[in-house]
């Protein structure tokens, strides 16, 4: 079982290398943000809200390189804000209020669904439209409603959420050491 792990995870990897041009906009995008003093928002359900975070603290922490702090901000982290959202909206609005209140036009929205179809996901993204704020999307199987919804939409091409997730966060890594190498210069 695990070498069949290991093994699909292979598999997968390479596949990524159809995606590098997406993944290359997706950094330019980024690094246009935070070069304009702009703030990257994050949001996932799960696994993905896991991933969400960790993307954020490479930003505000660091990845590899010591420099500046950047603002990304995980929108699951807010138990206080998620508990309230979802009890008086509904946890569909759990995300695209958030948005709606901190975001502004030239934000970033990396909007992460294994299925590209979660409810409060897409209301987000509906959220950041209204802002003008640029989408990015990480996505996996056929990439659900979600596939087409974002500036960029990188849609991992695998059916197995595991695989996915761990794409996701490959892909948070490569936009994190393009965001740390625009900062040398």
């Amino acid at each position: 079982m695990l070498t069949k792990c290991l093994e699909e995870h292979v598999v997968v990897t390479q596949s990524m290398r159809s995606l590098l041009p997406q993944i290359k906009i997706a950094g330019d995008i980024c690094i246009k943000a935070l070069q304009n003093k702009n703030k990257i928002l994050i949001c996932g359900n799960g696994g993905s809200a896991a991933d969400a975070q960790h993307i954020a603290a490479e930003l505000s922490g660091r990845f590899k390189n010591d420099r500046v702090a950047l603002a990304g901000l995980a929108l699951s982290t807010d138990t206080s804000v998620l508990t309230s959202i979802s009890n008086d909206y509904g946890f569909e609005f759990v995300f695209s209020r958030q948005v709606e209140a901190l975001a502004k036009d030239g934000d970033v929205l990396i909007a992460i669904s294994t299925s590209g179809n979660s409810s409060n996901i897409i209301k987000a993204i509906e959220s950041a439209k209204k802002k003008g704020m640029s989408i990015i999307t990480l996505l996996g199987k056929d990439g659900g409603i979600m596939a087409n919804e974002g500036d960029i939409n990188i849609i991992i091409p695998s059916n197995d959420t595991p695989r996915v997730q761990e794409m996701h966060i490959m892909v948070g890594h490569m936009l994190c050491a393009m965001i740390d190498e625009s900062c040398k210069s």
